[in-house]
């Protein structure tokens, strides 16, 4: 009797395997788009900074070349190494400034950073694997970690050192015209890629609901990030170096040029420091901002079918990509109530009555009881693609039914 039952009911659990699946397909065509379209995002915000911050240095490469017009055994070494750090190096070379030496070091640790940061985006957005279930996106935060790293270890190190050094060795400085010539323009072209990175944070501020200071401080978009607090010590460096230049000129003292060497190695220090701190945070696992885990807790306890949520988790994976985990009470009356609705109950009235052996009544319990457990599947995909629409940042929801 009870293997009768079953197949008579099989047909139908196979249609709602058939429908499943078929759901399934089509979510998964749906996220493939969505990630399809968060990737060009990236590559448009973001990946467009960090490339437009290499192209400008390479071009005012070429402009500083063109316009100091240096001696011809000079040509070769700019055509193929065409940065501000080249022609930066050339000018400590020509005025054996510390402030100038300074300046070359932070000027080779950007372009080094710009490219390491190229890599950890295009990184970020690859595809996840078998190795890597979630994706790559904390990739960029380690791209700006390294990046962070580099800065304090290689630019604050040897600039410090070598105004030090400069103190205990003073050397009169010679030719500061060209020095001078290659700060101004640094400061335009490093001033271009500061403009070109604030108003990329400042949109993605806008968009996140966020201050400006907000979005820096968690570091919402790293790579970009990185671009504004060098360029913005860049310009500042540039400042200090010109500064402390002109007192030494001015005063006759070199002890003013070895001073500025040191307070550029501080300024490298502290950005580098802030740039690891940020970083270091996201790596370890960050929460999204409280008010909006507030109002997806609060959507989810609104949820008629159900009681409460316990031990709940967002974190921050980078990429705009969060991950929601959280215990969920079922209301197994309103769960029971809903699978009523959709019965017939005279039949099922009369289904019961007619039972009269076990074999009957196991029948009847593993139907209704796997009826059930769809219906609490079907509940949890409503609740995990209702969470999704509304939250299009939620990309990995992990409920556990209590």
């Amino acid at each position: 009797m009870f293997r009768c039952m079953t197949s008579f009911f099989y047909p139908s659990r196979h249609h709602i395997f058939n429908m499943k699946k078929e759901l399934k397909d089509s979510r998964r065509a749906e996220r493939e788009d969505q990630e399809l379209k968060r990737r060009e995002k990236i590559l448009r915000g973001s990946g467009r900074v960090v490339v437009a911050a290499v192209v400008i240095n390479v071009v005012a490469a070429v402009v500083m070349y063109v316009s100091t017009g240096l001696h011809s055994s000079m040509q070769p070494t700019l055509y193929y190494n065409a940065t501000n750090f080249i022609l930066k190096l050339m000018a400590w070379l020509y005025t054996g400034s510390h402030s100038m030496f300074a300046e070359v070091i932070h000027s080779f640790a950007d372009t080094c950073n710009q490219l390491i940061l190229a890599f950890g985006i295009r990184k970020s957005i690859q595809q996840a694997t078998r190795e890597h279930p979630y994706g790559y996106h904390t990739m960029r935060y380690v791209a700006s970690l390294i990046s962070g790293v580099g800065i304090f270890c290689f630019g604050t190190g040897l600039s410090i050192y070598h105004g030090i050094m400069g103190l205990l060795h003073p050397e009169q400085m010679e030719q500061i015209f060209w020095a001078y010539l290659t700060l101004s323009i640094s400061l335009m072209t490093e001033g271009g890629t500061l403009i070109i990175a604030y108003n990329s944070i400042k949109k993605g501020a806008f968009q996140e609901g966020m201050s400006v200071k907000e979005y820096v401080l968690r570091s919402q978009d790293p790579s970009v990030n990185v671009v504004l607090l060098e360029d913005l010590a860049a310009v500042l460096g540039v400042g200090i170096a010109a500064a402390c230049m002109g007192l030494s000129s001015y005063m006759g003292s070199p002890v003013y040029d070895a001073v500025g060497s040191i307070l550029v190695g501080g300024l490298l220090g502290t950005v580098a420091s802030f740039i690891i701190y940020t970083n270091s945070a996201a790596l370890v696992g960050r929460s999204i901002p409280p008010e909006r885990l507030q109002m997806i807790n609060k959507e989810l306890e609104n949820d008629v079918m159900i009681r409460a949520i316990h031990d709940v988790k967002a974190t921050d994976m980078g990429n705009l990509v969060v991950r929601y985990k959280a215990e969920v009470d079922f209301d197994g009356r309103e769960l029971t109530t809903s699978y009523l609705d959709s019965q017939d109950l005279d039949k099922l009235l009369q289904e019961i009555q007619s039972i009269k052996t076990f074999e009957e009544m196991e029948a009847f319990m593993l139907k209704h009881g796997e009826n059930i457990v769809d219906l609490l599947g079907a509940h949890v995909d409503r609740i995990e693609t209702t969470m999704k629409k509304r939250h299009p940042e939620v990309r990995h929801v992990d409920l556990e039914v209590l």
